[in-house]
């Protein structure tokens, strides 16, 4: 099967080739390789999957509609997977257009590439900030999310809403994942689990938002990868009897992704603490604004549909990110 991955770079992007690569698949990464955060960054990830031969990449921005169209074409995938996004909630509040041109725009772009090439199924990246200001908890695809509390969560409620239009029009069958706070190797610097163990390894004080009382579904990414490989094959349809369909008029479906287990933020920096045998100083701070204080999700949709749950523990998972910072960074602890 032949899977054209945008965002190749980021750090989903990265962990979802590279598993599609080891089972097999022909895979074409797009990315623009950005500067929003450490670019060696990417292009470390990007020479890992360019070490087999079934990964080839194009660098250019989803807004080059001329570029993202040709790499499609000359390509011919079977699927799509739409990962690339401007991220972050903060940098949302300082630069909002930069999430229209991407994630409006952008998105735009990768949809009309499908319906033109009529791919098998489109599966696309939306997250579990488009809850908001819900507080019925655990989060199911179900609950109406009308409540985005940030630019970044607003424009991937527009793409969900964009997808529908596009999957009842042109019948093109198209999922969205709302992801559930990602971490682990090769994650994101500017992502909690990054922030707290560079600070803590580097003696400076780590920021801990609404005094500590916050809690997180965190979801270890190589999780989060294997639910997206095994959801490749099950497109939604408009079938009546397709009671696991978001949409009784068209073929989408809205999934989340998650640990299905809230966890204390102080819960999670104990077990950093632990693991590192170092203490944090800590910088208690009000909310930040734009956030909220929980996150859970209800992954039974997932469970119905694959019969896989992820399941990684805290320990495991922020374990196996201080290996891998430590051994990328060449820290030397005691």
């Amino acid at each position: 099967m032949k899977i054209f991955i945008t965002g190749s770079a980021g750090f989903i992007g990265f962990h979802l080739a590279n598993n599609l690569l080891k089972a097999g698949m022909i895979v074409h990464g797009y990315d623009a390789m950005n500067n929003y955060y450490d670019i060696s960054l990417k292009q470390n990830r990007h020479s890992i999957l360019l070490k087999n031969s079934n990964f080839t990449t194009t660098k250019a921005t989803l807004e080059d509609n001329e570029s993202l169209s040709k790499t499609v074409d000359q390509f011919r995938p079977d699927v799509i997977v739409h990962l690339a996004a401007q991220a972050g909630v903060l940098y949302s509040l300082e630069n909002p257009r930069a999430y229209i041109d991407s994630n409006i725009i952008g998105t735009f772009n990768v949809m009309e590439a499908a319906k033109r090439y009529n791919v098998k199924h489109l599966l696309m990246a939306s997250t579990s900030s488009v809850y908001g200001a819900n507080n019925s908890m655990p989060f199911s695809e179900k609950d109406k999310a009308d409540t985005q509390l940030t630019i970044y969560a607003a424009t991937k409620k527009a793409n969900e809403s964009m997808a529908h239009s596009y999957a009842y029009l042109w019948k093109l069958p198209i999922t969205m994942f709302r992801f559930f706070t990602v971490y682990g190797p090769y994650g994101r610097p500017d992502m909690a689990l990054f922030k707290f163990v560079d600070a803590i390894l580097k003696d400076k004080p780590i920021d801990i938002y609404n005094q500590g009382e916050m809690y997180r579904d965190f979801t270890y990414v190589d999780d989060l990868v294997y639910a997206i490989s095994l959801l490749i094959d099950k497109a939604p349809n408009i079938s009546l009897v397709d009671k696991d369909n978001s949409s009784n008029i068209a073929p989408y479906r809205v999934i989340n992704i998650g640990n299905s287990n809230k966890v204390k933020l102080l819960d999670f920096i104990d077990e950093i603490e632990k693991i590192l045998n170092k203490k944090a100083i800590r910088n208690y701070m009000p909310m930040q604004k734009g956030d909220v204080p929980a996150t859970w999700a209800d992954c039974s949709l997932l469970q119905r549909l694959t019969g896989y749950a992820p399941n990684t523990s805290i320990n495991h998972g922020v374990k196996k990110f201080i290996d891998w910072y430590k051994s990328y960074y060449n820290v030397q602890t005691k």
